[in-house]
């Protein structure tokens, strides 16, 4: 007796979660902090919170949200 239609739209559509979830948790654990500078003329420079320059971005950043708040 072949499945029930509906029973195969659920299982593909689970098997689409099931990877979604999985794809977002492997990004989350893989992803790290960073400051993305846009220069005049397009140009951007991404910083990494490790860097000398990117402690600092973070720092100022950090600043400018407590005075706003």
């Amino acid at each position: 007796m072949p499945p029930k239609p509906h029973r195969v739209l659920l299982d593909r559509v689970s098997g689409y979660a099931d990877e979604a979830a999985a794809y977002m948790r492997r990004r989350r654990h893989l992803r790290k902090p960073f400051a993305r500078v846009s220069y005049p003329g397009g140009r951007s420079v991404d910083y990494s919170s490790e860097t000398p320059e990117g402690r600092e971005l973070f720092l100022a950043a950090a600043s400018a949200i407590d005075i706003a708040g």
